[in-house]
């Protein structure tokens, strides 16, 4: 039966993100069937999605935007087929149907699911995104978002306009890691674990560990530009696509109230000189993040219905500049 991330729960009530299936890589340095060339990939994203808006976000800081295209689904979950009750992304009928999606130009989808059935006939996994599509061989070449970004990082160096930036430099990889570790268990996941739970003790436990890693965070900040050091790091991005949704979403949708991001002095700053990266803001559609979230569980909020605000200004002035050399 086709499944969503609301149908990952453990007998105990705690959501469990099961991993993604399609592993295969874009290799410059060695023979495979998937070379960097050119115009071969397509990224297929939602803007709601954190997971697909760091992929996102490399294209765009990267600036592969020739070499590899992208279009993003509606934000909003649909009925992905007639003959069963899945709810998942969906493509516009137009470009007009929703501004910042449009419909599937490659394969003529009407979901992402018919992407994955498209690619595997027997595949029986969740149908999620980012998907990076080999548009030569008609399939799905990855759809785990920590390998594509590591592919958009260095693969495709040739064709990127700002070939020079290294968001995974060696000297910094086992920092990186140990980093994401922490900050993708207690926090980009961690949020999940707070509203998908359907116990209070998995919840508690989930929140707990979400505001001790914020603190954290925010400890580590209080001296240093970024989560690394004072260079934009893999780590950054990755924290930021749960940061930029937090008070918009999180803290309303998935009870992550304890404390606002914005009550933060050094997260709530560092957030808004990650937005302000060149090419970062061109990845934040608030609209499609707030659509998506509120109006596609409906054991959460059962009436669909979008909170107002609270209309936080990104651009405005940070302080993270104190700290560049």
């Amino acid at each position: 039966m086709a499944r969503s991330a609301l149908d990952e729960m453990s007998e105990s009530g705690a959501f469990t993100r099961t991993p993604s299936t399609f592993r295969n890589l874009v290799s410059a340095g060695q023979a495979t069937p998937f070379p960097p060339d050119a115009g071969r990939y397509h990224l297929y994203i939602s803007y709601a999605c954190p997971w697909a808006s760091r992929c996102l976000a490399y294209l765009k800081i990267k600036g592969l935007d020739r070499a590899i295209s992208f279009s993003s689904v509606k934000p909003r979950w649909e009925r992905t087929k007639e003959t069963d009750e899945h709810m998942g992304w969906v493509f516009p009928a137009s470009d007009a149907e929703v501004p910042g999606a449009e419909p599937d130009y490659l394969n003529g989808a009407k979901s992402i699911r018919d992407l994955y059935e498209l690619a595997s006939t027997n595949y029986s996994g969740k149908y999620t995104v980012p998907v990076l599509w080999d548009k030569k061989l008609k399939t799905i070449v990855n759809n785990e978002s920590s390998e594509i970004i590591r592919m958009f990082n260095t693969e495709f160096n040739n064709e990127a306009e700002n070939a020079a930036l290294d968001l995974y430099p060696p000297h910094l990889q086992s920092k990186i890691n140990e980093i994401n570790d922490w900050v993708y268990d207690s926090i980009n996941n961690g949020v999940y674990k707070c509203g998908f739970a359907k116990k209070q003790g998995p919840y508690d436990e989930a929140v707990n560990r979400l505001y001790e890693a914020l603190d954290k965070c925010e400890e580590i900040l209080s001296t240093q530009r970024y989560i690394c050091g004072d260079s934009l790091t893999e780590a950054d991005i990755r924290l930021f696509v749960t940061l930029i949704r937090f008070d918009e979403v999180y803290a309303v949708h998935f009870k992550c109230n304890k404390k606002l991001l914005r009550e933060y002095k050094n997260l709530f700053n560092y957030t808004k000189d990650i937005f302000q990266v060149p090419g970062m803001h061109n990845t934040v559609n608030l609209l499609h993040i707030k659509e998506h979230y509120y109006g596609s569980h409906p054991t959460i909020n059962p009436f669909g219905i979008v909170p107002a605000g609270p209309d936080l200004d990104y651009s405005s002035p940070h302080d993270r500049d104190r700290f560049s050399v």
